[in-house]
């Protein structure tokens, strides 16, 4: 017998959002639904990539968000006025990618310990999703994070956040993390 834990949203996913989201979007099929498939994390540190100090603090707080060891990307073309050569030494950024339990401890932390935290928020943007219906959210700094200590906000610096949804389309999309409780912005009407 074993006890092993289930997120949450995991679990409200497969006992009531699959459902919801067969009437709603008149889907018969649940294989053709939209489901969350990856969550992307990115930092990128930019004109100081050359401090040490940053970067390992980037990485760092990273880490802790995530709960997994970042990996650092490197610039993939030369840009002249911004100092950077192909394959440079130095990382331009740094990234994680979370998938399946982590990836939905991490989106019920996001949704609901981390978006109220930040300050004059209304409401995620309704025009951040691409044309395969995956959306990215950015976030001006790391301190809305409940696992951010004080020493790690001695730096601060953003971080963007992905949800890759499979069988997304941009309203199929929105009605999945509308599901999840995602705060989207109202529209005033004058």
């Amino acid at each position: 017998m074993s006890d092993k834990y289930i997120p949450r949203l995991k679990t409200l996913y497969n006992d009531e959002i699959v459902k919801n989201l067969e009437k709603e979007l008149n889907i018969d099929n649940v294989n053709k639904l939209p489901k969350l498939e990856k969550v992307i994390i990115s930092c990128g540190v930019g004109k100081k990539r050359e401090d040490k100090h940053f970067t390992e603090t980037v990485a760092l707080t990273l880490e802790k968000i995530a709960g997994q060891a970042p990996t650092s990307r490197l610039a993939k073309k030369s840009i002249a006025s911004f100092k950077i050569r192909k394959g440079m030494g130095a990382p331009v950024g740094y990234l994680v990618t979370l998938r399946n339990d982590k990836m939905y401890e991490f989106v019920d932390r996001f949704i609901s310990i981390a978006l109220p935290h930040v300050r004059d928020f209304h409401g995620v943007p309704t025009n951040s999703f691409d044309m395969q219906g995956n959306y990215s959210i950015g976030l001006k700094e790391q301190t809305v994070f409940p696992e951010i200590t004080f020493e790690d906000a001695s730096v601060l610096h953003g971080l963007e956040v992905t949800f890759i949804i499979k069988n997304g389309s941009k309203e199929g999309s929105r009605k999945l993390l509308e599901a999840f409780g995602m705060p989207f912005e109202k529209k005033e009407s004058k």
